[in-house]
């Protein structure tokens, strides 16, 4: 499941850089290179929807398979 970690990790790299132009530049770089509502970039914006849920709802799995431990509230 390591796989489905890293590419999860890559998609949300991409989605949080993409948002972040969004803000700061009014400027999407998804949208500018698929097109503006073409399938390919609802694909993109799919699978880093897709990337979030999968990363929210396995949190405490990622934690134990890479031995990381959560911080103390």
């Amino acid at each position: 499941m390591r796989t489905m970690d890293v590419i999860a990790a890559v998609l949300l790299v991409v989605g949080g850089l993409n948002w972040g132009l969004v803000g700061t530049a009014n400027f999407d770089l998804v949208a500018t290179i698929f097109g503006a509502g073409s399938i390919l970039a609802k694909l993109v914006y799919t699978l880093v929807g897709i990337a979030a849920v999968y990363q929210a709802a396995s949190l405490k799995g990622i934690q134990r398979r890479w031995n990381v431990q959560p911080a103390m509230a």
